[in-house]
């Protein structure tokens, strides 16, 4: 059995709002500490009506403070809109409250589109060096030895792992050269997924943090009681991703029945293309995909995503991916 985690987007769906969201998210980590879940993981985004989570480090305080045990972290902090001191700040503050459960996932994506990364950043003057200067200005902070004049307080001399995401070849070369966990964003990106794995395992060079290669790859699952509900379920989801890439984006509407006969030859495509990495159906349906795959990739640690509309369905996904998992793929 290899760990399974969970990547939450703490999504708000139509007719909710974001208080509920958060409500959400919080009861769905304290099952998945009791399902074996290892990771609780959230994501930042900007300026997108259906996810909750931009304000990352504290939604990530708000989840570890009502578990106990289960690791919870970043999937991941979008480097650029940051100064690497603020997140080192950050971090080193939740590291600090809650001692060994606190991981630091690091994207060079803004998270958001042009027009808000200009509100977050003031500007959109970058070079391609400076994302892998920060992720080492980053490590510098928390090293007991900082060579930066400034150092971080609290954060300098704690050990907490800090992980690389990817969709491309940039982020798997950049891991292998730090001798950095690697988590590709297989779930929405699969294109590259394999050529990315190869380049980062054939690339790694151990670290003080890492002495051989890990990669944790993002796969979307919708599991009910029968294939024909987790087809239904599955479509919030797919209605939200074609919205976002149509430039619609929403929240997470309800699903939708025949949904798949209402699309277009390219939405149908985009779709196709997206769910290569997705497990759809009842509990034997999801387990062969969810074997197939990780038997494909030789994946170290999946990241469970689950897009659902309804906070009780979404629940009974997770539940049965647990019990898949801890039967022994």
């Amino acid at each position: 059995m290899i760990p399974f985690s969970v990547l939450d987007l703490s999504p708000i769906v139509q007719g909710g709002d974001a208080a509920q969201s958060f409500r959400n998210t919080l009861d769905l980590a304290r099952h998945a500490e009791r399902w074996g879940y290892r990771r609780y993981w959230l994501a930042e985004h900007h300026g997108m009506p259906g996810i909750a989570s931009a304000a990352t480090s504290v939604l990530i305080a708000h989840v570890a403070g009502g578990t106990s045990s289960i690791r919870v972290g970043a999937g991941g902090i979008m480097l650029p809109n940051h100064s690497p001191l603020q997140i080192a700040e950050q971090f080193g503050t939740l590291e600090s409250l809650y001692p060994g459960r606190i991981d630091l996932g690091l994207g060079r994506a803004p998270g958001s589109d042009p027009i808000t990364a200009r509100a977050l950043r003031r500007n959109l003057a970058s070079d391609a060096d400076e994302f892998p200067r920060d992720v080492v200005e980053l490590l510098d902070y928390f090293s007991s030895a900082c060579k930066n004049p400034v150092h971080a307080v609290p954060g300098q001399g704690l050990s907490i792992p800090l992980w690389i995401l990817g969709s491309s070849l940039f982020g798997a070369q950049l891991a292998a050269a730090l001798g950095l966990p690697f988590a590709f964003a297989s779930h929405f990106a699969p294109q590259q997924m394999m050529q990315a794995v190869a380049l980062y395992r054939s690339n790694f060079r151990p670290s003080a943090q890492l002495a051989k290669p890990y990669v944790m790859l993002g796969f979307n699952v919708f599991a009910a009681d029968t294939d024909e509900e987790a087809a239904f379920r599955a479509t919030s989801m797919q209605q939200a991703f074609v919205n976002l890439r149509s430039g619609r984006p929403s929240r997470l509407p309800p699903p939708l029945a025949d949904y798949a006969n209402h699309l277009a030859p390219q939405e149908r495509a985009l779709l196709d293309s997206v769910l290569s990495c997705a497990a759809i159906g009842a509990p034997a349906t999801v387990r062969a995909g969810l074997k197939a795959f990780v038997e494909r990739t030789g994946a170290d640690e999946l990241m469970i995503t689950s897009q659902i509309y309804d906070h009780a369905a979404r629940l009974r996904s997770y539940e049965i991916t647990a019990e898949i998992f801890s039967a022994t793929l």
